[in-house]
């Protein structure tokens, strides 16, 4: 940032290494403020200088523990909104709670939607996150949202292995908008799985579309969760003579149990993902790309009233 500009970077306690490295990119440190739990378990949030006129950017992923981290964003934006900050920017690399987007069945809540309506009544001004469950959930707010990809920095990695044979595989009809853009940004042809929910954490692969035979699959998501699908995914593809020699990417490492277990097959080579939420190792497969460049060239550019869609390649 310019020398003098009145610009505050403020972390959560999700992702406090991401939002170090973002200002480090930026040339800044992070402001002073603590995050702290009354007795009884509710967040205390202190802003130890201040924000008065300031361009405010509080930087954390709704991940587990989703609720906590949840409040962490909401309570942070009310305390800077309530100190005469300028502008408050979220920066939610994970957007937690997007998957119920939509009414599958009688009587169920949409409460990416319901998120949403809490950030703007918090005081939220702006929100900046990476690779949204659904392109959809940019409307649900009443503010502007910044929906930054990691399409480009996966695809860069991955351009710096040997691609001969290979296709991008999208694990369901959903991705296959960014999966198609994943194969022209490599120049490899796509396929695609038709899957059937049979509960909330399992799937079933019931067709595979495109040529797979012979070739070394690439499958592209938003996140990894308890990896259900990319395993039957995988499966299937196997089963139709795919080489089994796999690489999974994705933007977001949920990582729920059982998930490190179903990406230890014989069949995977490597796991790329992003550093939106922490992740702890464990797994010897797994490759963790950063955003945080990504990140504080948003950050710079909303700041300098600057072109954010600047920053794909489309």
């Amino acid at each position: 940032m310019r020398p003098g500009d009145d610009v505050k970077l403020f972390s959560g306690t999700a992702t406090p290494d991401l939002a170090s490295s973002v200002a480090k990119h930026l040339g800044m440190e992070l402001s002073h403020g603590s995050v702290s739990r009354f007795p009884d378990g509710e967040t205390r949030i202190q802003i130890d200088e201040s924000v008065r006129g300031a361009d405010c950017y509080l930087i954390q992923s709704t991940c587990a523990p989703v609720n906590h981290n949840l409040m962490e964003v909401l309570v942070l934006a009310d305390a800077l909104k309530r100190a005469s900050a300028w502008r408050v920017n979220a920066v939610i690399p994970y957007f937690g709670y997007a998957r119920q987007d939509k009414k599958v069945q009688a009587r169920e809540p949409i409460t990416a939607k319901l998120v949403a309506n809490l950030m703007s009544t918090a005081g939220v001004d702006r929100v900046i996150t990476v690779d949204l469950h659904a392109g959809q959930i940019q409307g649900f707010f009443d503010v502007p949202v910044d929906h930054l990809t990691a399409l480009d920095i996966l695809g860069g990695r991955l351009k710096e292995d040997d691609l001969s044979d290979r296709v991008v595989v999208s694990p369901d009809v959903g991705r296959a908008t960014e999966a198609r853009r994943l194969a022209n940004h490599l120049d490899l042809p796509l396929a695609m799985l038709y899957k059937r929910r049979t509960s909330a954490t399992e799937v079933e692969v019931t067709h595979v579309i495109g040529d797979v035979q012979g070739k070394r699959p690439i499958m592209i998501d938003d996140m990894i969760s308890t990896a259900g699908t990319m395993r039957r995914g995988i499966d299937a593809l196997i089963r139709l003579g795919a080489t089994p020699q796999v690489t999974v990417a994705a933007t977001h490492a949920v990582f729920t149990p059982p998930a490190l277990e179903r990406l230890s097959g014989e069949a995977i080579e490597r796991v790329i993902v992003t550093d939106t939420i922490p992740y702890a190792g464990g797994h010897d497969a797994v490759e963790v790309l950063s955003v945080a460049p990504l990140l504080a060239k948003a950050i710079r550019n909303v700041h300098d009233n600057a072109s954010v869609s600047s920053l794909f390649s489309g």
